[in-house]
């Protein structure tokens, strides 16, 4: 059984800072590209980060870039994702997700597992 599990999220105030965690079943994290997605009540489904199976290679969607970080630790099977300079639109609920492939994919129709997602809210 393929699991992912977030945590990390919270209520923040703006400026302020998270560190979301994606633990994964070790079946599906070594070899697999993995990355993050956000979606906002109304809004569709928005790539946030991704990062290759190695941790070598990051890409950023461009209302993150420069403020988010992505990283992986393949020992612990865990990926994170450092959020600084959080604003009320990075209000969301955020979702890992790992891919087959083990290069780095920004579609969310190219990953095959989900985790349940951890709700990130920034207070003005």
């Amino acid at each position: 059984q393929v699991q992912l599990v977030e945590s990390g999220g919270g209520l923040v105030q703006a400026g302020g800072s998270l560190r979301l965690s994606c633990a994964a079943s070790r079946r599906t994290f070594s070899n697999s590209a993995m990355g993050w997605f956000r979606q906002a009540p109304g809004k569709e489904r928005e790539f946030v980060a991704a990062i290759d199976w190695a941790g070598r290679t990051q890409y950023y969607g461009d209302s993150v870039k420069g403020r988010f970080a992505i990283s992986r630790d393949n020992d612990a099977n865990t990926m994170y994702l450092l959020m600084n300079s959080l604003k009320p639109e990075d209000t969301a609920g955020y979702y890992c997700a790992a891919t087959q492939y083990s290069g780095i994919r920004y579609r969310d129709r190219d990953y095959d597992y989900w985790g349940q997602g951890t709700q990130v809210t920034v207070s003005s």
